[in-house]
């Protein structure tokens, strides 16, 4: 599973470098098997799970999506 920095940083109240966090979860029981850094960052991203897609009503060339 990948996590965010930011996210596990929002989740613990401690202050450490990213090689630090990486060790203490690790000693936590929480396996941690690499640390990859994203070469951009992701403002304004939203992210959307599409559960279903229908037929609207009123177009023939337009879909509903859930």
């Amino acid at each position: 599973m990948r996590a965010l920095l930011s996210w596990l940083k929002d989740f613990t109240p401690l202050n450490l470098s990213n090689e630090d966090l990486s060790n203490v979860l690790t000693l936590s029981g929480l396996e941690v098997d690499k640390v990859e850094r994203t070469p951009f960052s992701f403002t304004g991203v939203v992210v959307a799970e599409i559960k279903e897609v229908k037929q609207h009503p009123n177009a023939d060339k337009l879909k509903v999506a859930q």
